[in-house]
């Protein structure tokens, strides 16, 4: 595990090691179950901020709940990936990026650096696109302005300095529950037609014969499993401070993976009340709402008053919050992991939120306020292109029985890993032929 310096004059983001949970060996299992919570839930919140907004709403939009089952079929992809992630962390001690260092040769390493750089600041960018556009549903300013409010998140970050990860784990857990409180009061007021809602679940492969619907699915696919996200888990995990004997590793895996399926379960609920909400409240109404700066004033008369729109700007806000907290945590880890560097967490708010900043004005000011929806969709479609550049360490590393030992991948996991990966490299794969055709 590495060691980030918490001292008053440099303060850092929460450490893996000085800021870990003890777990008693004695602990009822109750007890032990909800001190294993948390990293899961870190990891959640990037399954559910303004990318996968914008790709579900258009997705419902345009093609009602035929998509439903790429939302299910992502997520699925994530828990068994996140499982992978976490696996790893527990049994080498290590995560992804220091093992990347670590086994690959400086170039390589250094290539895998920079594409988990762009997948953070892609990410990042939909965090300020999407809150900048609650600040103008909430505040009334325009998006221009929104977006340059978005630089002041950085106060934020410097508010929870010295937090340790069961603060901020709670807060995060606040914020989801803030999100899925909202979409529910939703969802009860424009009242779904659930047997269609049911259909959509089932897969329909035809449905992504077309350059669009293809493009969004992958777009849901990048919105879902997101690089850094493998970065990120395969590091928290190692803040349950466990024994380094096999049976309080394989006990840490066994509590690890039901935090892991259980906070994944909650961001496919949201995701999918999202498309729903969308699908039904738009699809086929003639209205050509498809994005997600027409949701909000687009809810108001279907659902007859302004609770839903409030809810909707409540949600967006809180979900964009909350990812900023998990891309801070896993721009330390990644910097920490290739580079060996550290620096505090606010300069690495900064840096990152600088960085984002740049491409959303310049978004917003060349192509206008209703460019946010495919500023969002294309954040997302970029993380996807990235996604097979993480997966494959992360499959390699989790196959290694020198590396793993007795959680080495099984043949059944192992398959269908490198099937993900094949499926979602063949994907992106046709998605760069439309583009190119």
């Amino acid at each position: 595990m590495y060691k980030l310096p918490t001292t008053a004059t440099a303060p850092f983001c929460p450490s893996a090691v000085s800021d870990s949970v003890a777990i008693p060996p004695n602990a009822s299992l109750g007890r032990k179950l909800l001190l294993y919570m948390g990293p899961g839930l870190l990891v959640s919140v990037g399954y559910m901020d303004p990318g996968n907004w914008a790709t579900a709403i258009e997705a419902g939009s345009r093609f009602g709940y035929a998509l439903l089952f790429m939302v299910v079929l992502a997520s699925l992809s994530g828990m068994l990936l996140q499982n992978l992630c976490s696996r790893l962390g527990i049994a080498s001690g290590r995560d992804l990026a220091q093992l990347s260092r670590e086994r690959y040769r400086p170039g390589v390493a250094r290539a895998q650096w920079l594409l988990a750089e762009l997948s953070i600041l892609a990410t990042d960018l939909a965090e300020v696109l999407g809150a900048a556009l609650a600040f103008h549903l909430l505040l009334g300013v325009s998006i221009t302005v929104g977006v340059v409010l978005t630089a002041f998140d950085t106060l934020i970050v410097l508010a929870l300095q010295g937090a340790n990860f069961r603060r901020l784990e709670a807060i995060v857990l606040g914020l989801i529950a803030t999100i899925g409180g909202c979409f529910f009061v939703e969802l009860v007021l424009v009242k779904p037609h659930w047997p269609e809602v049911a259909a959509g679940l089932w897969p329909s492969w035809s449905v992504l014969g077309g350059q669009e619907p293809l493009y969004l699915a992958i777009g849901i696919l990048g919105a879902t499993v997101m690089p850094h996200n493998l970065y990120l888990h395969s590091s928290v995990v190692q803040t349950r401070l466990t024994g380094s004997d096999l049976a309080s590793k394989r006990s840490a895996v066994r509590f690890s993976r039901v935090d892991t399926l259980a906070s994944l379960s909650l961001a496919l609920l949201i995701n999918a009340a999202i498309m729903i909400l969308a699908a039904a409240a738009f699809h086929g109404k003639g209205d050509g709402a498809v994005e997600i700066q027409d949701a909000y004033h687009l809810l108001d008369p279907l659902v007859g008053g302004t609770l839903a729109s409030l809810l909707f700007g409540i949600a967006l806000l809180a979900a964009g919050q909350s990812s900023t907290f998990t891309g801070t945590l896993a721009g330390q880890v990644v910097m920490e992991g290739f580079l060996q560097a550290k620096i505090p967490c606010w300069q690495r708010r900064l840096i990152t939120r600088g960085l984002a900043l740049v491409p959303a004005l310049a978004g917003v000011i060349w192509l206008g306020d209703g460019a946010v929806g495919s500023l969002l969709v294309l954040s997302q479609v970029v993380l996807s292109l990235q996604l097979p550049f993480a997966l494959w360490p992360l499959i390699r590393f989790s196959s290694d029985r020198r590396l793993m030992g007795a959680f080495v991948n099984g043949p059944l996991v192992r398959g269908l890993a490198w099937f993900l990966f094949g499926l979602i490299s063949l994907a992106n794969l046709g998605l760069l032929y439309f583009w190119m055709t």
